[in-house]
């Protein structure tokens, strides 16, 4: 059964998206049949062409013959897991390197532990494949309880758990509709950008049926087109909002990735000469290194003098803009309707006026860019006010390590060959102010903001992008969530550099609303990996408490153990905190003791 009705996928020709990566071929296993495929190996091959070549995944009774043949696939290299919430981290961490993932878990007990991850991807707009190994096909329809169930005959409860957070559910617990219901999820999950779930039943995967083809017809995704009439009429409403204004600017926001439009927005930035902004989840979606662009836009906590900047334009285009309580910092954002233009994937509204549907948002700006004046007033008057950052002050010696001295130090590893990852809490703000290079990847969960979520993502984001080294920056509270799977990152030959910031706490709960619950046991972190290690793969830990010790252990990770996975624990004040935090901590506070509103 299906929840999404899409036209049959069997009906689409045989050409290959060209926005997904396509899989080495590969030829036919012997170990599969001869005459015709299995259900098993249509599903890893389709994973293959969609792009994914590594599935994370943690075993269990029901989903163990499934993985026999994600095993048997030679374009595929399963990656096993300490638990299924890192595992669904996992699949969400290279989803964003690779625009595709994948998880495999088992029925229920597994299903249900990798659903909070799977809401975090759907907030973030990923496309994880996420598979589960469901009840032997015979169990449906009967009145047999299950073990890993809740102890009912009804296998529905972990599917009707999936149905808001994924956008599409497949059960296939038939063969005679299978390819149809595998085919259709996966087309929908890169169509919508969404999650999908597929549970498979347990003695299905190894079954030749005459539906499955021994080489799968490659997949085709057809292009969205726009409305034309509903494109001539967004463009020449914004091209007129745009060029009556005096000094308008551009804002980006996380949905530039979801509609593919990072291209077409630096057309029309190039065209517009406009300055360039970025709401903090867009980090990393556009160039930091361009000449236009000027900060992050995040209200009260933005980039210096970027929100004078913004907040006194007359005209500001928002593209692919969330405003949630953390992106306005508490419903606290100077932004007034009828001065703003809002695009997102697939809908354009200019201020009070039209708001125009099936006009995506790559169209949009690249036919906008060819109608635009170009106008640099904002620019200019953002280059008149503008007065450089005062660098940290160098630490004495043997001076406690300050958490601004840590994050100039981290400022000076990036390049276009490094990634940054940043964890829920104080590390979005101090990580929101590190200039980027060119190409240097930057990734963290805003909307969703489950804590944990960084360590799963590293490893899977480091398992996509092995052209560029990991630079993971976690707090302790958030380390202590999902520390297990420095496992897998070792296992895996990963060299993530990984900064602990020992702060004896959540921080980032302590600046919203301070009580004793916000206080954790301490660990010894170096020596919790040094266990893990235990002697297998390459891992290299210190702790560090002054500036020189950083400095010091910069230079080994960077030099000497560049092959390793690095894990620096770094010791700070509990109340070391960057005034972005402090100030963002008590405008959400704000706004979540708002009192009742009158009845």
């Amino acid at each position: 059964m299906l929840s999404h009705n899409l036209q049959s996928v069997s009906k689409l020709i045989p050409k290959m998206e060209a926005d997904y990566e396509v899989g080495a071929k590969a030829e036919p296993t012997t170990t599969m049949p001869s005459s015709t495929g299995t259900l098993g190996a249509h599903l890893a091959r389709r994973l293959v062409q969609i792009g994914v070549k590594d599935v994370f995944s943690v075993p269990g009774d029901f989903n163990l013959t499934l993985l026999d043949y994600l095993v048997a696939e030679p374009g595929l290299n399963l990656v096993g897991c300490c638990n299924e919430l890192n595992a669904g981290y996992a699949a969400d961490g290279y989803a964003r390197a690779k625009g595709v993932g994948a998880c495999v878990v088992t029925f229920t007990v597994g299903g249900l532990s990798v659903l909070n991850a799977i809401a975090g991807a759907c907030s973030e707009s990923l496309p994880v494949i996420c598979i589960v190994g469901g009840p032997n096909s015979n169990d449906y329809g009967t009145n047999r309880i299950l073990h890993h169930t809740i102890g009912v005959p009804d296998f529905t409860q972990e599917s009707q758990c999936f149905q808001t957070v994924t956008c599409a559910q497949a059960v296939v617990n038939n063969l005679e509709d299978a390819h149809e219901q595998i085919d259709t999820a996966i087309t929908t999950a890169l169509k919508e950008s969404k999650p999908v779930y597929i549970s498979i039943s347990c003695n299905l995967p190894g079954i030749p049926h005459p539906t499955f083809t021994k080489e799968p017809v490659p997949f085709f995704l057809p292009p969205f087109s726009s409305n034309p009439l509903g494109l001539e009429a967004a463009v020449e409403e914004t091209a007129k909002f745009l060029n009556k204004a005096v000094k308008p600017v551009i804002v980006a926001g996380c949905k530039l990735r979801v509609a593919k439009a990072q291209k077409a927005f630096m057309e029309f930035a190039d065209a517009s000469g406009y300055p360039i902004t970025i709401m903090p989840s867009a980090k990393g979606l556009v160039p930091e290194h361009h000449p236009n662009f000027i900060g992050t836009y995040w209200g009260a906590v933005s980039t210096n003098f970027v929100g004078e900047i913004v907040e006194s334009a007359d005209a500001y285009i928002f593209v692919g803009p969330i405003f949630n309580d953390y992106s306005s910092v508490g419903y606290s954002l100077l932004i007034k309707k009828e001065k703003s233009i809002v695009v997102q994937p697939n809908r354009v509204t200019i201020g009070h006026g039209p708001s125009l549907g099936w006009v995506f948002m790559a169209d949009f700006l690249s036919a906008v860019a060819k109608k635009v004046k170009k106008n640099n007033t904002a620019l200019e008057n953002y280059r008149r006010i503008f007065v450089p950052n005062g660098v940290p002050l160098k630490c004495e010696k043997d001076e406690p390590l300050r958490v601004n001295i840590l994050f100039k130090h981290i400022q000076e590893m990036l390049s276009g060959e490094s990634a940054v990852i940043a964890e829920t809490g104080d590390s979005w703000f101090n990580c929101q102010k590190l200039r980027l290079p060119e190409n240097c990847g930057y990734e963290f969960q805003m909307q969703y903001g489950s804590i944990g979520w960084s360590v799963g993502a590293t490893l899977g984001y480091a398992q996509a992008a092995k052209d560029k080294r990991v630079i993971a920056c976690i707090g302790d509270g958030s380390f202590q969530v999902t520390a297990q799977d420095i496992s897998t990152m070792i296992r895996c030959g990963q060299n993530t550099i990984i900064f602990l910031i020992n702060n004896g706490g959540y921080t980032i709960e302590v600046e919203i609303h301070d009580g004793p619950y916000n206080v954790i046991k301490n660990w010894d972190y170096t020596g919790l990996v040094n266990a893990i290690h235990n002697g297998e793969g390459k891992c290299w830990t210190c702790k560090v408490r002054t500036e020189e010790e950083l400095v010091e252990a910069i230079g080994t990770a960077t030099w000497e153990h560049k092959d390793s996975l690095c894990f620096i624990e770094v010791f700070a004040h509990k109340d070391d905190t960057s005034k972005e935090l402090l100030e963002w901590g008590s405008r959400v506070s704000a706004a979540n003791s708002r009192h009742p509103n009158p009845q």
